[in-house]
């Protein structure tokens, strides 16, 4: 299926591992030229050389943003402009109310809220005024069914799907759809620091699997392309059936 992306641009933070790697990945697919964005040169360097066309790379702290407002300008004029945002950040620490202290919010807010924020207020005027544009962000089935562990970053992505739901209808009429994509659990790193036995967090989940990054790229793909170009202000789980609520 020709997602009619050939010739798009798209800027992927988060993109050295993972779910926002993988996303990289399948866009690239596509004929997409993807930014790749991670804090790590290094890992960086090792990730490009998975992704398809002629990807370029650019190192950010999403939790600092004077480093967000560098990589912005340095991409831009990389890529010419950013058709496609996928925002994904590294969650902050786990933790429940009682073992949680303030700080740990206000870095939540930054990396899995505020970052995003930032980077829609710098890319989306332009998509606006070139009548098509793509914004997803990667948030988490936590959003939908909290986790008792992971309350910093349930709290901080709830906030962010208010935000992108509001957005989507204002710069709909302009042709720039804005989702969110909630993964439950997939083979990732950061799925590996959370639970101890990941066999017994596939064994819970009803597909009795845990997700493949691939796949979920894939859906992200999707998202931007021309057919799901009615499809905004939506939160689509991807979670192997693991949500229990009636959606």
């Amino acid at each position: 299926m020709d997602l009619g992306l050939s010739g798009r641009t798209a800027l992927v933070t988060g993109a050295s591992s993972g779910l926002g790697l993988a996303t990289a990945r399948a866009l690239a697919a596509e004929g997409v030229r993807v930014a790749l964005v991670s804090r790590s040169a290094q890992k960086l360097a090792a990730a490009v050389a998975t992704v398809d066309g002629d990807p370029i790379t650019a190192t950010a702290d999403l939790s600092d943003d004077p480093s967000i407002e560098a990589m912005l300008a340095e991409v831009t004029a990389a890529l010419g402009q950013v058709d496609i945002l996928v925002a994904n950040a590294g969650g902050p620490p786990p933790g429940g109310f009682a073992s949680t202290d303030l700080e740990t919010y206000s870095l939540a807010l930054q990396l899995n809220l505020l970052s995003t924020i930032r980077m829609c207020k710098e890319l989306v005027p332009a998509m606006q005024e070139r009548c098509w544009g793509r914004v997803i962000a990667i948030t988490s089935s936590t959003v939908r069914e909290p986790s008792p562990v992971l309350i910093p970053s349930t709290t901080a992505r709830a906030g962010l799907t208010g935000f992108l739901k509001t957005m989507a209808t204002e710069v709909a009429p302009d042709g720039v759809t804005v989702n969110s994509v909630q993964p439950g659990p997939h083979a990732t790193a950061r799925l590996a620091e959370i639970y101890d036995d990941l066999e017994a967090v596939a064994a819970s989940v009803p597909v009795r699997r845990l997700g493949d990054p691939d796949d979920f790229g894939r859906v992200v793909a999707f998202l931007c392309s021309e057919s799901a170009r009615s499809i905004t202000g939506a939160a689509l789980p991807v979670e192997g059936g693991s949500l229990r609520a009636i959606q």
